[in-house]
């Protein structure tokens, strides 16, 4: 199951890709469609999140950065 690292309250848009960036900051991207290129990232929120090993980070459906454990090894 995942837990809710930190609350930002995103509101994601239809055509963008939410992620955690290196900095552990949300950013979003135009999703790549066919013969289009995606878009260059920019930061929709601070969220200041350090990443720990062995964890999933994502955003959620209600714009939070979420973790989930790994699935390691599995068979």
């Amino acid at each position: 199951m995942a837990e809710v690292v930190k609350e930002t309250g995103v509101t994601k848009e239809k055509g963008f890709l939410y992620y955690l960036d290196k900095n552990g900051n949300v950013s979003r991207s135009k999703m790549a469609r066919a013969g289009k290129g995606g878009g260059s990232p920019e930061e929709v929120a601070k969220a200041g999140v350090t990443r720990e090993s062995g964890f999933l980070y994502f955003i959620d459906k209600n714009g939070h950065v979420a973790r989930a454990p790994m699935a390691r090894g599995r068979k």
